[in-house]
């Protein structure tokens, strides 16, 4: 049997060739999407939840208005961002991760792109678009926001809209970041202006136009 050590020296260049093409089939895939907007949020959200009517409703005003829709192309807020792109004729991406726990893409997807590795997924997401919406979701909804809030703090990417949606459900976050990051001086107070807050699709919608003055 081989050693721990062996195994990582036979198989980490296969697993760079791996990373390699999901970086090239990405860019080449994504290449000619224009004023994409990434929605984020739970993959167990039911349809007779309010939040998934708002993504549903979200997604659709997006695409009246010119966007298109990237999701992670699960169930839950995914399926409503999706379907709601789909329904207004626009395009509705989905980029599937391969886990354990298998995740089916949704059937509204009109483009799909399916990873392994949950980096080269999130270059994706960062790269294309033009405004980050999340809405309530768990672990991975929050994992998505903060690197897209570091890597505008930070400076490593132009600043773009970034919208959570549900004061009711983001309230106790943005009340720990006001009331324990802030006066530790953990962050500055210029950082809080890198997100909005709002309930609804049209303030959604508002914020990203008047960003990009459309």
């Amino acid at each position: 049997m081989p050693s721990l050590k062996e195994g990582f020296t036979k198989e980490d260049p296969w697993r760079i060739f791996r990373i390699m093409s999901e970086f090239v089939d990405g860019f080449e895939e994504l290449s000619n999407v224009k004023e994409a907007v990434s929605i984020f949020g739970s993959a167990r959200t039911s349809p007779s939840n309010k939040y998934y009517k708002i993504a549903e409703e979200t997604a659709s005003l997006l695409v009246k208005n010119g966007y298109s829709v990237i999701t992670g192309a699960g169930s839950g807020i995914m399926e409503a961002a999706n379907k709601g792109a789909k329904r207004s004729g626009g395009e509705s991406i989905g980029l599937n991760i391969l886990i354990p726990v298998m995740q089916k893409p949704n059937k509204y997807i009109t483009k799909l792109l399916e990873f392994k590795y949950f980096f080269c997924r999130k270059v994706m997401f960062a790269k294309y678009s033009r405004a980050l919406i999340a809405l309530p979701g768990g672990f991975g909804t929050l994992d998505e926001f903060f690197e897209a809030v570091t890597l505008i703090q930070t400076k490593r990417i132009d600043a773009f809209p970034i919208i959570m949606v549900g004061t009711e459900y983001w309230r106790g976050l943005i009340q720990w970041v006001d009331n324990t990051l802030l006066p530790n001086k953990l962050i500055n107070k210029s950082d809080l202006k890198i997100f909005s807050l709002v309930d609804t699709p049209q303030e959604v919608v508002s914020i990203i136009n008047k960003f990009y003055k459309k």
